[in-house]
């Protein structure tokens, strides 16, 4: 496993927002599920409701929010692995889904999240 600092962050980051869900209620069903073509950071059951969830982090929002970053590429890499998934995993394709982005601001001692839901659709 690499040590890069960013690399470091970003995994910081993605627990921080799993922690966040949880403490919200939520249940994580997958982490970092990869597909060809693509990859969900956090696949969650939010009540009766799937959840896709991409986990933006951003030093600060001098350049717009994490949910800002995710370009229409992003988008449709996120919706193939989300199909993906779904095809593999019949009892998750029968609930409601909605993708969500959980911004993880702020320095690697102190990270804030921001829930985002239904940030994007198909």
């Amino acid at each position: 496993m690499s040590t890069a600092p960013h690399l470091a962050l970003g995994r910081a980051a993605e627990e921080a927002a799993a922690r966040y869900l949880q403490r919200r209620g939520c249940r994580i069903l997958a982490a970092n599920f990869r597909a060809r073509g693509g990859e969900l950071d956090l696949v969650v059951e939010d009540g009766a409701v799937l959840a896709i969830v991409e986990v933006r982090y951003r030093a600060s929002d001098r350049y717009g929010g994490g949910a800002a970053s995710i370009t229409h590429a992003k988008r449709a890499r996120i919706v193939r692995a989300a199909r993906f998934l779904l095809s593999t995993r019949p009892a998750l394709a029968k609930l409601p889904a909605r993708f969500d982005v959980v911004e993880v601001s702020g320095p690697a001692d102190d990270l804030r999240c921001k829930l985002i839901r239904g940030a994007f659709s198909l």
